[in-house]
């Protein structure tokens, strides 16, 4: 498996380069730096928890999970995206604390890890980028970031280097952790919409109706549910009342939503003269109470 090879080698450079990098903060005594190793390791555990989850979600449905092991690529992605919004947090409190006592620091050493730091991370990019799972995607975008947070790192060693104004470093290591917070919420959020149920995004049910509606022999339409499981796979079950005259009815509603990116679309039938229960799928509590007092 690419993908799986990919993440792990981006596993193994991230983690021995966060080590690296936070014992480079230490010695240059930046807080930048050490924010960003704080932010790698962050990284590298959640490529390693996706390492591992990316293949359980490969796996084939079965009995257990009747729809595959898709989602607990998600779940990587959110354990990911915690680590990381509380990793930004903590930066955040330390960069508060330089800014009240500033310290000395090395620049010269602080240039030369964020030249390597920008180098490596760079590579690290370049191996992960093409994935197409959100767990991937999340992946791929943490090496961006490394990218893009070493090189304003190394821009500020740079500018502190000639003008000795000390404050730059917590103020960097605070912009960082911002970018990181920000991203990290709006993967929470897909995350979450997954969870719930969401309808995917670009699907819109009116729509979907009116096409089905339109086909010879479709009366009525109802108990649209559209979801999906990773971001990618749409699932749908509907119900349609046909007059039974069109015997390539279910092949042009499954023909429909296939135009609307559902691929995997459950139909319940059903005639002109049978009356649907569960008009919206909501539960009938009087009914149920009813039957309560019965027994």
């Amino acid at each position: 498996m690419k993908t799986e090879k990919n993440i792990l080698v981006a596993f193994i450079l991230n983690l021995g380069f966060s080590i690296f990098e936070f014992i480079g903060g230490t010695i240059t005594n930046s807080v930048a730096i050490i924010s960003d190793s704080i932010h790698d390791i962050g990284d590298a555990m959640s490529i390693g928890v996706s390492y591992f989850l990316e293949k359980k979600s490969k796996k084939k449905p079965d009995n257990k999970y009747t729809y595959g092991y898709v989602r607990y690529s998600v779940i990587g992605s959110l354990v990911t995206t915690l680590i990381l919004i509380i990793g930004s947090i903590l930066v955040v409190l330390s960069a508060i604390k330089r800014i009240i006592n500033p310290v000395e620091i090395n620049y010269n050493g602080m240039i030369i890890f964020a030249v390597i730091g920008v180098i490596v991370n760079f590579l690290a990019a370049y191996f992960t980028k093409g994935g197409h799972s959100l767990n991937q995607k999340s992946v791929n975008l943490h090496m961006l970031e490394d990218v893009f947070g070493w090189l304003v790192v190394l821009i500020g060693a740079i500018v502190m280097r000639f003008t000795d104004i000390r404050i730059i470093d917590p103020m960097l290591s605070i912009l960082v952790a911002l970018f990181i917070f920000i991203t990290a919420l709006k993967n929470l959020k897909l995350v979450i919409d997954l969870f719930l149920e969401k309808t995917p995004k670009g699907i819109n049910i009116n729509e979907i109706k009116k096409h089905i509606l339109k086909i010879k022999g479709v009366k009525d339409v109802h108990h649209i549910h559209i979801w999906s499981i990773d971001g990618y796979n749409n699932y749908a079950t509907i119900h349609i009342v046909s007059d039974g005259k069109n015997k390539k009815l279910k092949e042009l509603v499954k023909e429909e939503l296939k135009e609307h990116g559902i691929n995997h679309t459950t139909i319940e039938l059903e005639n002109i003269d049978e009356v649907c229960d569960e008009k919206d799928c909501t539960i009938d509590m009087e009914h149920l109470e009813k039957h309560h007092h019965h027994h």
